[in-house]
């Protein structure tokens, strides 16, 4: 196992690195994650939480999940009505519906693993249709260190790893599997973490045979040879892309720090993102060391630490929040400026989502849904990618304070 945990960790492009390292999506999805529960909690005590997953509060919860590099990539499948099945039945049973809100309601507000583990065996025992272990990831999200996340790739690692049989569709399986995988992170704790994300993304290496041991080489050499060229091919084209993407990133957010510090303004860069480097030189360096808020809850102020780019005037007050989109789901960065938005209650503030040309589409139908403009999505405008590049040098020399974006930004 120990040699097994040092080739996972030792690989450049395992999930242990694109996704549970180095992933700032992953981050940032636990505070959005737990906002977005909250809002399907309430329409489902209110009795307007609708009848279909498409456009509804827990699609953007879901979506928040399943927008994590590959291991949760389908993750929202479980989730979506399937009418003629009548699964998951969560959506037209109002009784169903209320229970599945009480379930989310007592997981969110718990810290005690035993507490949810007790609302998980209550829930099974309703045997509520198409509702199982694939809510477990968004548990994940709630308790990263007490429960795993759960998809066919990882119950495939671990049935090979450990030769057990464990049922996929099975409540009562996923707590023997979170039980097994508590005490091998345990006894490999200095090698793995303390958040079980690091364990259940070595199972899915082991699950997708991106790594080989001798409990899956026969599964892999049964397996059509094109079938493994192509994962393996799409693995390192989704690794170069994540690299373009993180250096496009990373572009955006200097020339958002460059015109705020030519404004006048003081800079914070993403707490994660000040080693990162663009045109010879690291983001840090336009940013202040440390983003002094007081009177936040330490979730709130760990979420503001994590957007992309704040320019704050001299009291270090936050003037306009920016946050840089790439192929992952807009609204996550919506729902993460309005609730910057609601955090700091500042109504002179301004909001900023910057993305590709070729996204502008997609943020209009985003920012034009009524579950979005509930979330006072009004304060939000955009800009674009090339408009940010070839303007930057201008505003710099032309500006005075944030209203030299107005006319660069649009709005819906």
């Amino acid at each position: 196992m120990k040699s097994l945990i040092d080739l996972y960790k030792n690989d450049p492009e395992s999930v242990y690195h694109t996704w549970f390292l180095h992933s700032n999506d992953r981050l940032k999805a636990f505070r959005t994650i737990r906002k977005g529960l909250l809002k399907v909690i309430k329409e489902i005590e209110e009795e307007t939480f609708g009848n279909d997953f498409k456009g509804s509060s827990l699609e953007m919860v879901v979506t928040a999940i399943s927008e994590q590099k590959q291991v949760f990539e389908g993750a929202a499948h479980a989730f979506y009505w399937k009418p003629k099945l009548r699964i998951p039945d969560i959506y037209e049973n109002t009784l169903n519906q209320k229970a599945f809100g009480r379930f989310l309601k007592a997981c969110l507000e718990t810290s005690s693993a035993e507490k949810v583990v007790e609302e998980i065996q209550k829930l099974d025992k309703l045997k509520i249709k198409g509702v199982g272990p694939a809510v477990a990831n968004i548990i994940y999200f709630l308790h990263p260190t007490l429960f795993p996340p759960f998809n066919t790739a990882i119950v495939n690692g671990y049935n090979l790893l450990f030769n057990k049989k464990m049922k996929l569709g099975s409540w009562e399986a996923y707590l023997d599997m979170r039980a097994k995988l508590i005490h091998e992170n345990d006894t490999y704790k200095d090698q793995l973490s303390k958040d079980l994300g690091a364990l259940a993304g070595l199972l899915f290496e082991i699950g997708s045979y991106q790594i080989i041991i001798e409990e899956n080489a026969m599964d892999f050499l049964k397996i059509e040879k094109e079938k493994i060229v192509k994962a393996k091919n799409r693995r390192n084209k989704d690794v170069m892309k994540d690299e373009m993407e993180e250096n496009t990133h990373s572009e955006m957010q200097y020339h958002l720090a460059r015109l705020g510090k030519s404004l006048g303004y003081k800079v914070w860069i993403a707490r994660n993102d000040h080693k990162r480097e663009w045109n010879g030189q690291k983001l840090g360096e336009y940013s202040l060391k440390n983003l002094n808020i007081f009177n936040f809850p330490p979730s709130v102020a760990d979420t503001i630490a994590l957007i992309d780019v704040l320019w704050l005037d001299q009291e270090e007050k936050v003037i306009a929040g920016f946050e840089v989109e790439k192929s992952t789901s807009i609204y996550s960065g919506i729902l993460r400026l309005s609730d910057l938005s609601i955090s700091v209650q500042a109504d002179t503030c301004q909001f900023y989502l910057v993305a590709p040309e070729k996204r502008e589409k997609e943020i209009k139908a985003q920012l034009l849904r009524p579950s979005i403009r509930s979330l006072d999505s009004q304060s939000i405008s955009y800009l674009l990618f090339d408009d940010l590049r070839c303007d930057c040098d201008a505003m710099c020399k032309f500006g005075n304070d944030v209203s030299i974006l107005t006319k660069l930004s649009k709005t819906v």
